[in-house]
């Protein structure tokens, strides 16, 4: 990919994607990194992801903390060197939204406390948490009915990688 090349196909790709995803609130340098290591086909180095895009390490090394927090990217080490190489998991999407549901739960514990302090459903302030609680507990056992029904899908449509289940 030439750097800054408003032409090259990748680079638009990359820097279209990182404003589409900005535009519903992703970080966009975090976009622009996790699509330019999605378009390589080798693990980068934090410089390599640099040079691609035309930023500073250091505004490199915010984005891939944050996305290896969600799992959407994986850091691994270069033997022989204190740098790093990043890639995408086997599964990117699956991992950043399907398995990283706990925060449900955390939402829906602190909900049922407030329905408890609000003195139950049967309030008016309690009944507006009671509801937010249980579309939690909907969403919840949706996005587990969702994760079976995409590990089907990549199965019937041959993505499966090794280690998938």
């Amino acid at each position: 990919m030439a750097t800054g090349d408003g032409h090259d196909p990748v680079h638009l790709f990359v820097e279209r994607m990182a404003l589409t995803f900005a535009e519903v609130g992703f970080p966009r340098m975090a976009a622009r990194v996790l699509f330019t290591v999605m378009s390589a086909d080798d693990p980068l180095t934090a410089a390599e992801i640099g040079e691609r895009l035309g930023v500073s390490a250091a505004a490199v090394s915010g984005a891939v903390r944050y996305l290896t927090q969600f799992g959407m990217l994986i850091r691994e080490p270069v033997p022989r060197s204190r740098r790093d190489r990043y890639r995408m998991p086997d599964n990117p999407w699956y991992e950043g939204t399907i398995t990283k549901t706990a925060i449900y739960k955390t939402f829906i514990d602190a909900a049922e406390g407030g329905v408890v302090a609000l003195n139950g459903p049967e309030t008016p302030a309690g009944e507006r948490v009671a509801e937010m609680r249980d579309f939690f507990i909907f969403v919840q056992e949706e996005i587990d009915s969702l994760g079976e029904r995409w590990r089907i899908r990549r199965a019937q449509t041959g993505h499966l990688r090794p280690g998938d289940a």
